[in-house]
């Protein structure tokens, strides 16, 4: 069987590091992961020349939301958060899903943050909308404020807001400190963005979550530790989402995440040596 990740850019990918560490680890000698650079333009041409051998792909941007429109189905998950990382081959054809949002929450209870009472989220794309999923399915039930740049450019979270039932706060980013007296700051933004604020973040009381893996720890997430706060980074929501696919795209419930945590913590430590 087959899968890949598909993507642009999409070289810089831990997807076949890690799908492929999980063949290895359950002795699917038959399975293989592979890595295409693929555009919107090109997404349904591709899905169209794929042969029955095809069990599975993992989407990264700017894919996520052109797959809900060419799927044969889509999963209440997938649509409410507005996008899927995920198609998975079945009887019926091609079902899109949202595999971010179980990372996410698995990557916050794995350390210890389980149920924030209150949040506030940076950044307005798709990374966004799937964390004001997983925080509802941590039991969160008050308002998230969501906090961007441009506050104009927010109306796909909100519509996600609108279609989970929870209701969001929007504020301009540089309002920051007005709302860091919260459980836990979710930072959606690209690298190194959240680091000018790392000294606000250690003088909160929050926890942090930063979906930035590479390069870790950033200095907003070192700031908060050093203070005693818990620090979430990206890596630990890429495998758990990753496992997620697995599970999806094998039909297998037994999945090694160690294995595949010991691979991609290996992969990143060999990317930070200099060449």
């Amino acid at each position: 069987m087959r899968a890949a990740v598909l993507g642009s850019p999409v070289a810089h990918s831990l997807s076949p590091v890690l799908h492929t560490a999980a063949y290895t680890a359950m002795g699917l000698t038959d399975w293989s992961y592979g890595m295409h650079e693929c555009g919107e333009e090109d997404l349904a041409s591709f899905l169209a020349g794929l042969g029955g051998e095809w069990a599975g792909l993992s989407l990264t941007m700017p894919l996520k939301r052109r797959a809900l429109d060419l799927a044969d189905t889509v999963t209440d998950l997938a649509r409410q958060v507005g996008g899927a990382n995920t198609l998975v081959r079945g009887d019926g054809g091609w079902e899109a899903t949202n595999t971010d949002v179980t990372g996410i929450a698995a990557a916050l209870a794995e350390a210890g943050v389980n149920a924030p009472r209150d949040a506030v989220v940076l950044g307005a794309g798709a990374t966004a909308a799937s964390a004001l999923a997983a925080l509802r399915r941590l039991g969160l039930t008050s308002p998230v404020t969501l906090l961007a740049r441009d506050p104009d450019r927010t109306g796909e979270v909100a519509a996600a807001a609108r279609r989970l039932g929870h209701p969001l706060r929007i504020a301009p980013l540089s309002e920051l400190d007005e709302y860091l007296d919260v459980d836990l700051v979710v930072s959606s933004l690209p690298s190194g963005a959240a680091d000018r604020h790392a000294d606000r973040f250690a003088a909160s009381r929050a926890d942090l979550f930063d979906v930035v893996y590479s390069p870790w720890p950033t200095r907003a997430a070192t700031a908060v530790a050093a203070r005693g706060g818990r620090v979430v980074g990206g890596f630990p929501m890429l495998l758990h989402q990753a496992v997620e696919q697995v599970r999806l795209m094998t039909g297998t419930e037994d999945v090694p995440v160690e294995a595949m945590r010991g691979a991609g913590e290996a992969e990143l430590a060999r990317r930070a040596v200099p060449a």
